[in-house]
């Protein structure tokens, strides 16, 4: 049976990167299943084509705006909630799907309004984000209440999917949802795109990226290179890789960093030049995720340095279809893509950190059988068709439940 899904995602999708990677794919895969799905979001973000999105009014007092957590966020919000409960009218959704805590709030709303199922797309804590992105403080007025409404939110959805098999556990033992309303659906990959590609190619990838985007064409191409990608900020670890890779060069081994990702470059490349390392860093800007594969074929090794402890980190899983190895700060999510073969250093430990990287890059045939095996362990593991089978699943026993006991269930959802 086909189903019409309207997913709320209160961020500027599409924006190449992180939750916008995890929505995108689980609406082509929810698509290619036959069902239709509508996107509602903020007036900012690049289109795709064949993808449904319905876009808010710009907030007069704020055209521009970043991403990430921000004050002006509530503004955009009650904007979005309006758009929220017109889309939910008109389109007349069989299953309301809400990413981040404040989508699963207006699917709430808009769930009780029109008496449909809700499912809650969790990507982490939302006040575990906020203090990463230091704009809650853990011991502040704010705190407890928000930390109050986050478990609210978090009960209130038929099901729960969650992206990392640490957030099972968080949501049941912290949050106290009960672990049958707590649905897996791992985030994954499409293993035909990112791929490993021959020696060949990626020489001419190379060429021709270097050409389009950076400013030094002079990476060798017997040259290792080491690849980030995702957004640029300090809780993305960012400084931290920048740490390692003067460690890394000052030590005399010859290798190339290439940092891709926006917002704030320009703060990173002065700290390069202040470093003295820039002759040896690039910084390309934001890659479109239809370019990624090819910018990820000209890395030998790739790093995610991420310091959050709860939120999903997608960007390993195209590391690893890709065929590289994966240097990462040592945390579950971490742990659940790459198992026993990442390569781990401590939340925040940039000695480490140099040191796993440097050992990828002097064991050549060891690094290439590591990415090998990840390669393989992606394919296995993290399938985009299976993670949609699930959600197809989860939907066809909300939707029966509600066929057959549609008072009782709307209760039980209210509740």
């Amino acid at each position: 049976m086909s189903y019409r899904i309207l997913m709320i995602a209160p961020t500027s999708f599409f924006g190449d990167y992180g939750c916008h990677v995890r929505i995108l794919e689980e609406t082509l895969a929810l698509q290619n299943l036959g069902h239709r799905v509508r996107i509602v979001t903020y007036n900012r973000g690049r289109d795709i084509a064949n993808v449904e999105i319905e876009r808010t009014m710009p907030i007069p007092w704020r055209v521009n705006y970043e991403v990430g957590s921000s004050r002006h966020k509530l503004g955009l919000d009650v904007f979005l909630t309006s758009r929220v409960l017109r889309a939910a009218r008109r389109f007349k959704p069989d299953i309301i799907h809400g990413h981040l805590h404040e989508g699963a709030l207006m699917g709430w709303l808009a769930a009780k309004m029109f008496r449909k199922p809700l499912v809650f797309d969790f990507q982490g804590s939302l006040t575990g984000e906020m203090v990463d992105h230091h704009f809650l403080n853990p011991r502040g007025f704010f705190y407890k209440p928000l930390r109050a409404l986050e478990q609210w939110i978090d009960h209130q959805p038929a099901y729960v999917f969650t992206s990392a098999t640490y957030q099972q556990n968080l949501l049941a033992n912290e949050y106290h949802v009960p672990p049958p309303r707590i649905l897996h659906i791992p985030d994954a990959v499409n293993p035909e795109w990112f791929r490993p590609w021959s020696d060949e190619e990626r020489a001419e990838f190379r060429a021709k990226k270097f050409q389009l985007k950076c400013d030094t064409l002079g990476i060798a191409l017997e040259r290792q290179v080491v690849v980030y990608l995702g957004l640029l900020a300090e809780y993305q670890g960012v400084g931290h890789l920048l740490d390692a890779a003067a460690q890394i060069l000052n030590s005399g081994t010859d290798a190339h960093f290439v940092i891709m990702g926006y917002p704030g470059a320009d703060k990173y490349i002065q700290r390069a030049r202040e470093m003295g390392i820039a002759s040896r860093v690039e910084f390309p800007g934001r890659i479109h995720y239809e370019d990624i594969a090819q910018w990820l074929a000209v890395g030998d090794v790739a790093v995610a340095p991420k310091l959050s402890q709860t939120e999903g980190n997608g960007k390993i899983l195209n590391y690893m279809a890709s065929g590289l190895p994966v240097v990462a700060f040592d945390n579950p999510v971490s742990r659940d893509y790459l198992g026993e073969d990442g390569v781990y250093a401590p939340s925040g430990d940039v000695n480490a950190l140099a040191r796993g990287i440097e050992a990828l890059l002097a064991e050549r045939a060891a690094a290439k059988a590591t990415g090998k095996r990840l390669r393989a362990r992606a394919i296995e593991k993290f399938s985009w068709d299976v993670s949609a089978r699930k959600m197809e699943a989860a939907y066809d026993a909300l939707l029966e439940t509600q066929k057959h006991s549609a008072p009782e269930w709307h209760k039980r959802q209210a509740s």
